[in-house]
């Protein structure tokens, strides 16, 4: 079959430029034409260039194929020379390509090229073959016939071409193109520039292959035989029971009817469900006990016995009693405690009312789940949750219709079945977290569920009976309202939980979290203390949170290191836990806090902001540089906040002359506005007032009260707006040592929600103009009265007095 005295010719070992064609998911070895679809551009680019030069390119894979603009690094450098027979432009703008590979090759280096890869290649010489090649060859020819055999995948005529191929190198590459291989193996016999090592690689890939496909064929028969088996023994089964039948063996069967009859006849149901279960009972008594339809029956009546259509929970009506148990469980959250007490006593007057719908709306960790708890425990419910984070299907509310195979009720009755009473505390957690796709909106279907006036009629798809809601207390909870849709928000009490100031996160620390995790960490039987300074030191340094939940986990820390010195030196040791120890304990501090500025500063503000954890301090920079009259806004900033911009520069061009400004000095100057941690999103007009004051104190070059911040939208004859969120912001206010806070004058109406301990360290000024908030922000000259001047009288200073003393060259940029 091959010839030992035939040889290859040889080529001279030199190197060529190439345009690269990185491939994806495929390996082309010599010898092997290909049809390629090629999309990316620089792919198309490089087949273009090579149709128009010699029609040559190289071939060569990538090492990942998920990488769509790969670099050097990114693919393999071996590979083969290959000649374009043919290209065809699609309508989508790919293109296809029909490739001969020639000689394999290695790239040595890659050339610069602007529009695609462009390589320098060495051409491997093959060696010539001799009696150890020519008996790989045979052997391996042998063993592809014996895998063609064993894979119905390779035609006879695959078969029939390779034991044609006398050249062994064209044969090693045949095969290695058509046998089963992962991209790596494949890529590994291509890199191989010896022959005989090829050869050697490529048959042990061969008997590998085949084992594989041998061991596929075994577990094909044992699963057939199997499966034959099965239709066996269900065939005989079937036999059994009509054998049985026949014999009158269905006295399972009848007991099972007759203990479902006395289960109905004692079960209290509405008219309505006990009709349909009567109904549904005679159609059982006439099905086959192992027919499909007979266990769907059967379920059905299950569920409609498991629920409590008539079951209620006795409730507490002492109102006295319900508060002490909210106050022993929760500090502080007035609104929702004196909202369930108002509940209580409407109760125990009219002796019957419809259910609550509460909304609680807060950022993570200030106890919203946590209260439902323990509503449910001062009122004596039983207490179930409902989590409908990530619900996109109305199914799981609603439930499916009992036509589907394995249909059940939606989330609301399965959790009614669960709470064994038909007037619990039913919580719906994270309720703006739920999403709509192709099977419907389940927050429509909450619709009906949350409305008082519709739910004591709530039909679910799978039961098709009214099951009254209209008793449950339901309690839903969310971070946020905008993600709530406002039909939704119509049928609930809206009660929002703000964030908790210092004062009350060391007051629930000390009440609650330590206590928790002490006993938590087996530290209950240890003498451990936690001083006051060493709480608000975790909470001031170690935590940036409207809620508690990462203070309990910091408390949780220092416990478990405490139990580690504790196991060391026994249970007899005495912990105290300090101010100064903290750092022992928790590392390094993790936030900065408490740091107003060291001095009073040029274009330097503090506003507030509200997240959806809380109020932050925002400090906004303005500069002032030579220019052309350009805004620059830096910072990441939304639309509504870089229109707030837009309109304080237009409110301090309007006042211009009163501010002591030349005319038409915005023609000369560009302005840069900046808002630090500038991978944030911000957004939102509420930074309108500190925007202008920035500018305002950059042109006049009169510095901004360090000790001050600012909240409120401006228009543009300079009036301040009301804005939302007002404690949150005081209260960021109040962490960050700020002793004074202006705000706009028609929120006067929400001083009365912030604590009065806060509002005795933060001084409150309402404010309804700019002008006032210029007065109150600005630090004047010495010897300045005030900062504005009268239209006939004022005189303009002179354009360089916006700048530095010494003004530098126009190309510099000014640093305030």
């Amino acid at each position: 079959m091959f010839n030992l005295n035939k040889k290859k010719l040889i080529e001279m070992s030199e190197e060529y430029d190439y345009p690269l064609l990185p491939l994806r998911d495929v390996v082309v070895f010599p010898n092997m034409v290909v049809p390629l679809f090629v999309g990316r551009d620089k792919s198309i680019k490089a087949l273009e260039y090579a149709m128009s030069k010699e029609k040559e390119v190289f071939l060569s894979a990538q090492r990942d194929a998920k990488v769509d603009n790969p670099g050097a690094k990114d693919i393999f450098l071996f590979g083969t020379l290959g000649t374009v027979l043919q290209l065809l432009k699609l309508p989508d703008g790919t293109v296809k390509a029909l490739i001969e590979g020639k000689q394999r090759a290695k790239i040595e280096d890659f050339v610069h090229h602007p529009e695609f890869f462009m390589v320098r290649v060495r051409k491997i010489v093959e060696d010539s073959p001799d009696t150890e090649s020519l008996a790989l060859a045979r052997a391996i020819s042998e063993g592809f016939g014996e895998y063609a055999k064993a894979n119905e995948k390779i035609g006879k005529d695959l078969v029939t071409t390779v034991s044609a191929i006398e050249d062994p190198s064209r044969l090693a590459d045949t095969i290695a193109a058509h046998i089963t291989m992962k991209i790596k193996d494949k890529q590994e016999i291509l890199e191989l520039e010896r022959l005989n090592p090829r050869l050697e690689m490529l048959f042990e890939k061969i008997r590998n292959e085949i084992n594989i496909v041998k061991l596929e064929s075994r577990l094909k028969k044992r699963v057939k035989k199997q499966m034959e088996k099965t239709q066996k023994d269900y065939y005989l089964n079937e036999q059994m029971r009509a054998i049985q039948k026949e014999m009158g063996t269905k006295d399972d069967f009848k007991a099972e009817l007759i203990d479902l009859e006395k289960k109905i006849k004692r079960k209290k149901l509405s008219k309505e469900a006990h009709a349909r279960t009567w109904q549904e009972f005679k159609k059982l008594k006439m099905m086959s006990p192992m027919s499909a339809e007979a266990t769907v029956v059967r379920n059905y009546i299950d569920w409609i016995l498991a629920l409590p259509w008539e079951d209620r929970t006795r409730e507490k009506m002492d109102i006295k009693e319900a508060e002490r148990i909210l106050d022993e469980d929760h500090y502080g959250l007035k609104k929702p405690k004196e909202r369930i007490v108002e509940y209580l006593a409407v109760q125990a007057l009219t002796k019957k009312i419809s259910g609550p719908i509460l909304c609680l709306v807060g950022p993570p960790g200030v106890g919203k789940t946590s209260i439902a708890k323990s509503i449910a425990r001062a009122t004596a419910r039983n207490f179930v949750r409902l989590s409908l984070g990530g619900v996109r299907d109305e199914a799981e509310i609603r439930g499916h219709r009992r036509t589907y195979i394995g249909a059940l009720p939606g989330k609301i009755i399965q959790y009614i079945r669960k709470a064994k009473s038909r007037n619990p505390v039913f919580c719906l957690d994270e309720v703006d977290k739920m999403s709509t796709d192709f099977r419907g909106d389940p927050s429509a279907a909450l619709l009906e569920v949350l409305d008082p006036e519709q739910n004591n009629t709530f039909n679910d798809h799978y039961l098709d009976l009214d099951f009254d809601l209209s008793e449950v207390f339901f309690i839903t909870t969310a971070n946020t309202l905008h993600n709530i849709p406002l039909p939704l928000q119509d049928r609930m009490e809206i009660i929002r939980l703000p964030g908790y100031t210092e004062i009350e996160k060391l007051n629930i620390a000390k009440q609650f979290l330590i206590k928790k995790q002490i006993e938590k960490n087996g530290l209950s039987g240890v003498d451990i203390t936690f001083s006051d300074k060493a709480v608000l030191s975790i909470i001031q340094n170690y935590t940036r949170e409207a809620g508690v939940r990462n203070l309990e986990r910091e408390i949780s820390s220092i416990c478990r290191k405490v139990a580690k010195e504790v196991l060391k030196k026994g249970k007899e040791t005495k912990i105290s836990i300090a101010g100064n120890s903290i750092h022992k304990y928790l590392g390094v501090v993790q936030f900065r806090f408490g740091k107003t500025e060291e001095e009073d500063q040029v274009g330097l503000t503090t506003g507030l902001a509200w997240t959806d954890v809380g109020g932050e301090l925002l400090h906004t920079e303005a500069a002032i540089m030579p220019g052309k009259g350009k805004l620059v806004l830096t910072g990441k900033l939304g639309e509504v906040m870089q229109e707030s911009a837009q309109a304080a520069l237009s409110y301090v061009r309007s006042r211009s002359r009163q501010l002591k400004l030349p005319d038409k000095f915005y023609e000369h100057i560009d302005i840069h506005i900046h808002v630090p941690e500038g991978a944030t999103p911000k957004d939102g007009p509420s930074a309108g007032i500190a925007l202008a004051t920035s500018i305002v104190s950059a042109l006049t070059r009169r510095p901004v009260r360090r000790d001050l911040a600012m909240t409120g939208e401006i228009t543009l004859r300079g009036r301040v707006l009301p804005i939302g969120g007002l404690k949150e912001k005081v209260l960021a206010a109040h962490r960050g040592l700020v002793t004074k806070v202006l705000i706009p004058e028609e929120n006067k109406k929400d001083i009365e929600e912030i604590p009065k301990r806060v509002l005795k360290r933060v001084e409150l000024i309402p404010v309804a103009h700019m002008d006032q908030v210029l007065k109150e922000a600005l630090v004047l000259k010495e010897g300045e009265d005030s900062l504005f001047g009268e239209d006939e009288e004022c005189r303009p200073i002179c354009l360089e007095a916006l700048f530095e003393p010494k003004p530098p060259a126009p190309d510099e940029i000014i640093a305030h």
